[in-house]
């Protein structure tokens, strides 16, 4: 009997090799007759460059070029929109490539024989900047008179919630109802301001590439990345090449985030690949890393929310404007996912939403895990909390009281594409695993009681929240995923290799696309490879992001797994077999209203923890926290509880720890010394994790994406269990001891 794969928790593919040292990440290889790199930054937030004298970097002995925009074919480059100068510098026709926007943003690179050259040779380009205006408070940007930092767009954009006018890069709203016209007849009106900052993605492996000329002329990049085919995309249009001249191999990747979405230093490798016709080599120091890429977006919001006497929501206004910082990179995209989750799961008849992305002279914002929910989800919980205290009502009940049901619908207009029963049993899940009770008159918290030999000023707190999000891209963007087969043998499948582009960050992807594809075949699993990803031989997979890698490589696996089988069967020996997946269609929504269908399929996830703060030093301590995540079908469960505990501690380090800080525009905690993330010494004493499986009609056996969920909900349930110890709202954070202690001492 076949054995089944789908929902076993099989070891993973790439974890000895990791292991062991053996992996090969970009910054790993090495080739004969490489050439180093090095970049200089402008290294201010806001200037016009006007002059680039590279003489005395090229008198070092050992430097062999300097690239300056003048060597750009089309110097410009951005995922979602070309905002971005590949080099900052003059002589460019297009309007602005001359003016750096952040101290991130290049100005030029530096190719030597090796690195001490190259850094020499850096630091010796003399570069004459005109310094112009800084913004770097998005609401300051909004006001008249403030710095205008990009030119107005030619033309239409492609993307209808990118506006640019003045400083907006993108715009977003909701209308449902009469806000307005509720208030009056509200039994409570909770109205509170909140910040909620930025994040580094702190991955382990900084950016890192080596770039050369294959045998068969193609400009050739290894390096780390979540879409091997996008970034082949923006690199040829940079270099203005035909995307065959381009190929990217994908290495082993040392942890991404999101924060490899965007390109970093393969644009500059592969033109001085190309010109100079050697290999190069770049690897990013911490700094460099921390300075040069995008971060978790920093917002500021505004709500004001209602219920009546019952606990039934009456309305739900916010407004919401988020730092893009000094590019568009995906912030529409993330504000996007942000609009569709700051009302939170819940049904509010009436409903006004406004969603700003900025453009300032901080750090690009961009994806990172969550992509807009965490801080849209901060802002409803942390709303649905305050009402259910002011209205005297336990906080699980009200939340269950307003859940949306199955066939309601969404503040956009359109119900969940399933049932959403995900929805109350991880909430009820993670109540009960906290220790709320059900009752005859309804749901209560735990009676947090002091511990034996707890000192006088501890204090105690349980606190708890609910998350939606989307699996997959959005907004009517055609998901598609590419997968091929090849199946070899004579009278059976002696042996099957499936090809797919899909980027492995540390989630198992490649693992569990073994899994499915043995499954789908019907061989034992050790007859199955899965091909390294590379653009030369693999269409496009889409990028491993928004939780959809799961969902729809595993559909596209499924496809070209049946399609090689009617091969073999009809004695094609080797059978090739390819399929595309496309998902369910998605459509915009409407610019004035926010209606519309914009996603295909959701996951579900909440959190709950018990927390204790030291009143006297301002120390938090967590002691358990548990997440409940519905993933529709666990493909192979222990990946998932992986998941589950890494999502749940990175937002634990946001939420308590982690504070990027920027001040005129340059980050001050541009170093793992400065910018603090958790070691094991910061995690809670227990982490529970509770795998829910309520099959996804449309995803492959029934899986769901979920790798994004866990982090959801932490930063809004560990704002409730603070309130429950201390008394105090915060509505900003990271809770750490100073901001306890201030919050503590009325401050």
């Amino acid at each position: 009997m076949k054995r089944p794969y789908v929902g076993e928790a099989l070891p993973r593919l790439d974890g000895p090799a990791k292991v062991a040292g053996h992996a090969p990440y970009s910054g790993d290889f090495n080739m004969e007759g490489q050439l180093t790199m090095k970049l200089r930054f402008a290294g201010r937030p806001h200037a016009r460059v006007l002059n680039v004298d590279t003489s005395k970097a090229l008198a070092v002995p050992g430097v062999v070029a300097v690239f300056t925009s003048l060597d750009v074919p089309v110097n410009e480059y951005g995922l979602q929109y070309p905002d971005q100068p590949v080099l900052c510098g003059p002589g460019d026709p297009k309007e602005g490539t001359d003016i750096a926007r952040f101290v991130g943003d290049q100005i030029a690179a530096v190719v030597a024989e090796t690195e001490e050259a190259a850094a020499k040779g850096r630091d010796l380009i003399e570069i004459q900047f005109e310094e112009l205006p800084v913004v770097t408070d998005p609401r300051d940007a909004l006001e008249p008179g403030a710095p205008v930092l990009h030119p107005a767009y030619p033309g239409t954009p492609i993307h209808p919630e990118l506006v640019f006018e003045g400083n907006v890069a993108s715009h977003h709203r909701i209308r449902k109802g009469d806000v307005d016209a509720v208030w009056d007849q509200a039994a409570v009106v909770i109205e509170a301001e909140y910040e909620i900052p930025g994040q580094e993605h702190a991955f382990l492996q900084p950016e890192a590439a080596v770039a050369y000329i294959d045998e068969e002329e193609r400009v050739t990049i290894i390096a780390s990345t979540q879409w091997i085919h996008e970034d082949c995309r923006q690199i040829a249009h940079a270099l203005g090449l035909p995307e065959e001249r381009v190929r990217i191999i994908l290495p082993a990747i040392g942890g991404a985030f999101g924060g490899k979405e965007d390109l970093s230093v393969q644009i500059v490798a592969a033109l001085a690949a190309l010109k100079l016709r050697r290999p190069i080599k770049i690897v990013w120091t911490r700094r460099e890393s921390i300075i040069g890429h995008h971060k978790r977006h920093r917002v500021f919001a505004h709500a004001r929310w209602a219920a009546d006497a019952e606990g039934h929501l009456l309305a739900a206004e916010t407004r919401v404007i988020a730092d893009a910082g000094a590019y568009v990179y995906t912030t529409n995209k993330v504000l996007g996912n942000l609009l569709l989750t700051v009302n939170g799961p819940y049904r509010v008849p009436n409903v006004k939403t406004e969603v700003l992305g900025v453009y300032t002279n901080n750090v690009p914002g961009g994806a990172f895990r969550g992509f807009g929910a965490p801080q849209g989800n901060f802002i409803a919980e942390s709303q649905m909390s305050k009402l259910a205290e002011a209205l005297g009502m336990d906080p699980v009940e009200f939340r269950l009281r307003n859940i949306v049901g199955a066939g309601e619908p969404m503040p956009w207009g359109k119900p969940l594409p399933d049932d959403g029963r995900g929805l109350e049993q991880t909430l009820i899940a993670v109540a009960q695993s906290i220790g709320w009770k059900q009752t005859a008159e309804g749901w209560q918290a735990p009676q947090i009681e002091p511990h034996p030999g707890d000192p006088p000023a501890l204090r105690r707190g349980a606190g708890i929240a609910l998350a939606l999000k989307n699996v997959g891209f959005s907004f009517g963007y055609q998901e598609n995923a590419w997968a091929g087969i090849e199946l070899r043998g004579a009278d059976e499948i002696e042996g099957a290799t499936v090809f797919a582009a899909s980027s492995d960050v540390g989630q198992g992807t490649r693992t569990v696309i073994r899994q499915m594809a043995a499954e789908a075949l019907g061989v034992p699993i050790e007859r199955v490879e899965v091909a390294p990803a590379d653009t030369a031989i693999t269409q496009s997979s889409g990028s491993c992001s928004a939780s959809r890698m799961t969902f729809m490589i595993g559909n596209a696996v499924r496809g070209a797994a049946a399609a090689a089988l009617e091969q073999w069967r009809a004695e094609e020996r080797p059978a090739k077999a390819e399929y595309t997946y496309l998902a369910p269609k998605t459509t915009p929504i409407d610019r004035e209203t926010g209606y519309g269908h914009p996603n295909f399929s959701y996951g579900y996830v909440a959190v709950g923890m018990e927390i204790s703060i030291d009143t006297e030093m301002g120390l938090l301590h967590t002691s358990k926290i548990t997440c409940a995540n519905d993933v529709g079908q666990a493909i192979n469960p222990r990946l998932v509880e992986g998941q589950i505990e890494g999502g749940v501690i990175q937002a634990l380090g946001w939420s308590t720890m982690e504070h990027f800080i920027e001040r005129n525009g340059y980050p001050l905690t541009d170093s793992l010394s400065t910018y603090l993330i958790p070691t094991i010494a910061d995690i809670p004493d227990k982490v529970e994790t509770i795998i829910i499986e309520n099959p996804e009609p449309n995803g492959p056996w029934g899986a769901r994406g979920m790798a994004e969920m866990p982090f959801i909900a932490v930063a809004s349930a560990m704002h409730h269990a603070v309130h429950q110890a201390t008394g105090i709202w915060f509505n900003r954070f990271p809770f750490n001891a100073e901001r306890i202690l201030r919050g503590l001492r009325g401050k």
